[in-house]
């Protein structure tokens, strides 16, 4: 299990991947894990494929793979906008019996085509589920909840103090650690850590980090997130979009750039959103790693 006393007393470095399209064999990522086992993450988070239990299988697998042969700790993801809580109960269930024990909850996208069921209607109701199953435990070990956020306005939200309410809500519920949605912009960031803060949301919160090296992928993740684009950062995609080598590498700079005004001004943690390329999770942590050795700002 994550160990939340000893990750707030350093600026935690972390990964998210996500299980091989169907299509594929789930032994795909495992090199993919092995490289960046050795970038020395603090944790591993694997994402859940939308739509309920039927789903975690690739999931636990991966997770399991990241615990017990690359000894690092996971955290899987889990969805709930589409399970019943009986689906939740198995879900917890099959964690259990897998050894996991750090879960982020999420509420999850809606799935077209698909209605949502009404048994957890936000992540702060999975949270509470999640806590009230580890009350329930025979045994000594808990579920740890991690929880998402969103450092700009969510686009289902009226407000960002709307979305801070909420956020309060997953945290007086049971989470403990947050992981921040992608930004390109650091000082929404920083407001963001402000209205926590006024709030009294004190847990860990990690900036979410994803290295643009592709245009139209970021505009698709861009689209649902609705992150504010910095100038520096729409004049790098438009002078790069067609050169793939040229726009990786403008991607990498700029993460790096984001990532060393991050710590610089004491930020918890930096999450970076992989895409299963552990060639420029590299790249990153090679240009970065020894700002992760000093020791983080005491707020």
């Amino acid at each position: 299990m994550l160990n939340e006393s000893e990750l707030s007393k350093k600026t935690i470095f972390s990964f998210e991947v996500f299980p091989p399209k169907k299509d594929m064999p789930i032994d795909t990522i495992y090199s993919t894990l092995d490289e960046l086992k050795g970038l020395n993450p603090d944790f591993i988070s694997v994402t859940f494929g939308a739509g309920g239990s039927s789903n975690c299988e690739n999931s636990v697998s991966i997770a399991k793979r990241i615990k017990e042969v690359c000894k690092v700790e996971p955290v899987i993801h889990m969805p709930c906008i589409n399970m019943t809580k009986q689906d939740a109960l198995y879900v917890l269930q099959e964690f259990q019996k897998a050894g996991i024990e750090n879960i982020l909850a999420l509420r999850g996208d809606h799935v077209e085509g698909k209605e949502d069921l009404n048994d957890f209607s936000h992540a702060s109701d999975l949270i509470a589920f999640i806590k009230d199953f580890n009350a329930k435990r025979n045994d000594n070990k808990k579920f740890n909840i991690l929880a998402a956020c969103y450092p700009e306005l969510h686009p289902e939200s009226k407000t960002v103090y709307e979305d801070i309410d909420f956020l309060k809500q997953k945290v007086d519920s049971g989470a403990t650690h947050l992981l921040s949605q992608l930004f390109f912009d650091n000082e929404q960031f920083y407001r963001f850590q402000e209205r926590c803060q006024i709030k009294g949301i004190n847990v860990p919160i990690e900036a979410g980090i994803m290295p643009a090296t592709n245009k139209k992928s970021i505009e698709r993740m861009v689209s649902m997130t609705n992150a504010v684009l910095p100038k520096k950062f729409t004049d790098m995609m438009n002078r790069y979009a067609d050169n793939p080598e040229a726009i990786r590498d403008a991607g990498i700079a700029y993460a790096i750039d984001q990532i060393v005004d991050l710590i610089t001004h004491g930020v918890q943690g930096i999450h970076l959103y992989t895409m299963n390329n552990p060639l420029v999770a590299r790249r990153i942590y090679d240009a970065t790693k020894n700002l992760f050795e000093v020791s983080p700002i005491v707020k």
